[in-house]
Order: C-alpha cells, then structure tokens, then sequence
C-alpha cells in the first residue's frame, strides 16, 4: 500500500492506495472552508496551522496500516509553501521511520489521476484542468509525459468565481456559491464580454470579465445595492461568459488535436453546468468525455495516491532528505508539465 499526503492549499487529506488493484483502502479529508470564509479567501499561515493539528489526527486513524506500507507519497509543488512543507514534513519523518521510498507528486498532475481512482488509466488523453489556481489544456501522452497545449495569462477560472462571488458579498468559496444562484438567474440579462473571442490566442484570460463583473456590480449600487434577483443574474450572466470563453478556445484545441478521449479536472470540474456544454462539445467532435466523480474534484490525497501507484512502479522515489517545495513558476503553453 502507499499513504499518500494532500495539503498544497487548504483540504488537509490523508489516504492510502493499494498497489495491485488500484483500490482506495482509506481517505479522509478535512476542509478548512468555515475558517477562511470570514476572510472571502485562504490564509496561508492560518491553512498551515490548520494542516499542523488535522494532519496528525488523521494520521492517527490511518495506524493499522502503516506495517503494510510499501512508499509514501506527498505533494510538493505546485501549492502555498507553508501548508506543502507540513506534508512534507509528516511524509519524510514517514518515510525514514519506516524505511520506505518517498514519491513527490505534482499536485495537478494528482488532479489528472483523480479520474483513474479505482480504475486503469486512459492515455493518450486530451485535459482541461479549471482549478483555483490553475486554468490549462494539457496532452496527457504517459506518466512522464504532459504537455500544455494553453494556459492562463492571468486569473484562473476558480479564481474567478471565488472573486465574483467575494465582489458581490457572497462569501467564500465562490464557486458553487455562483453556481447555485445562477440556476435561477437570467443568463442574458446582462451582456459581459467573452474574453479573448476575436483574438486567435489559444490561451485563457479572465481578469478583463472579472473588471467587467465590477463595473456592473457599482452600476446596481454596489454589493448592498443589489437583489437577489440581481445576484442570480449576474452569476447566470458570468457563468455563462466563462463557458463560452472555456468553449471557444477548447474548439481550436480539439480542431488540430486527434485524441478522442476528452476530461475535465480540478475544482471548478464539479461545475455541472460546464459539464453539459463540453458533453455537447465532444459530441460535435466525436470526443468521449471523462470526468472524476465529484467527491473527488476538489483537492484529495486520494488522487495523489492514484498517481503514486504509477510512479512506484517506474520507482520514482526521492531521497527523503532531498525533498523540497518545488518553485511555483508559471508554465507556458509548449512545456512539459
């Protein structure tokens, strides 16, 4: 089996992965939504407290297993720095008591494999991954082989809704806050720009829609000012604008890359309302579509373990005493991931 330990952000998460079959034997997560909200966003040395008391108490349950272990895996880039380190942390001191290899995972290569949970992998494969950070078209070739096809120049799309939502007074996270308003929205009521829909950028832009959002929210008088009516419309309307934004750039993708399995992973994923549009996307183009079942959308350890299984048997291992926070660059489309 291998534990496998999930705390880039703020979900503190522990599971362990049989290596045979694939078969998630443990996980738990604890989300630390309720003490960020009052801030409309994470804070990270507050995230890292957090990960420092609900990190060992998980742990705790996980003590009939630890003889059993083969590896341990842990995420250590991309992510906040001071929650990655108390995963680390607790996966070095693992590793070296228990005198077993460690596997560094990429976390959103975590989110890739958060499809094969229980399952074999599918691969060549074609990704969009929406997260909080992250917005990116990926080619998924193997294990050691992803390359982004378009990226965010700017705000990612859970970002996105996190400050739509936070503009509007609604609270944190924004997503599924957005989401929910917006089904009893009118989604044309107001015209928000489509980002980048004459440009033949094959990338992602959203702070212009975002300003767009602000202008509007002022125009109504301000988060005070407004309905809840006003509220449902704006989110329907911003919603909206991002599914078209997400649609037309997928298009120029699809259109040159021949790969017909298609999935959408990350946060925003659970999105069921951008699920439907890429369902009838891939139909247009005789794509099959994959999606991670919703438990597992958000950040997991479940899906850092699902990846570990793989790098185990290529015996991806570092030294535990080698092991650091990988620097958060931004990766250009082009690069490997």
């Amino acid at each position: 089996m291998i534990l496998s330990i999930e705390s880039s952000c703020d979900d503190s998460s522990i599971a362990i992965t049989n290596i045979e079959d694939n078969k998630l034997i443990f996980h738990k997560k604890i989300s630390q939504e309720k003490e960020h909200a009052c801030y409309g966003g994470v804070v990270p040395e507050l995230a890292s407290r957090l990960h420092a008391i609900d990190l060992p108490n998980i742990l705790e349950e996980t003590k009939p297993y630890l003889n059993k272990l083969k590896a341990v895996a842990v995420t250590n880039q991309p992510g906040l720095g001071v929650t990655l380190l108390e995963g680390i942390a607790m996966a070095k001191t693992i590793a070296v008591v228990q005198d077993i290899p460690l596997l560094a995972v990429h976390h959103l290569k975590g989110h890739i494999y958060s499809l094969f949970i229980e399952k074999e992998a599918i691969v060549p494969l074609l990704v969009l991954l929406i997260s909080g950070g992250h917005t990116q078209i990926i080619r998924v070739e193997g294990l050691e082989k992803m390359t982004i096809l378009a990226t965010s120049i700017d705000d990612s799309v859970g970002e996105s809704f996190d400050k739509t939502a936070k503009m509007m007074g609604l609270g944190y996270p924004g997503g599924p806050i957005i989401e929910k308003l917006a089904l009893n929205g009118d989604e044309n009521r107001f015209k928000l720009p489509v980002p980048l829909r004459n440009s033949p950028l094959i990338a992602f832009s959203l702070s212009g829609l975002k300003n767009a959002v602000r202008l509007t929210i002022e125009r109504l008088g301000g988060d005070e000012g407004m309905s809840h009516q006003d509220q449902c419309d704006l989110s329907a309307s911003f919603q909206k604008a991002v599914k078209l934004h997400l649609i037309q750039k997928s298009k120029k993708v699809f259109a040159t890359e021949p790969i017909k399995d298609f999935a959408i992973v990350g946060g925003s994923s659970a999105n069921i309302y951008i699920r439907k549009a890429y369902e009838e996307l891939c139909k247009e183009f005789g794509k099959t579509l994959h999606t991670a079942p919703l438990e597992y959308c958000s950040d997991n350890a479940a899906m850092i373990g699902r990846y570990a299984v793989e790098a185990f048997k290529k015996e991806m291992f570092i030294d535990p005493y080698q092991i650091d926070i990988v620097s958060n660059k931004k990766r250009q489309s082009g690069t490997e991931l």
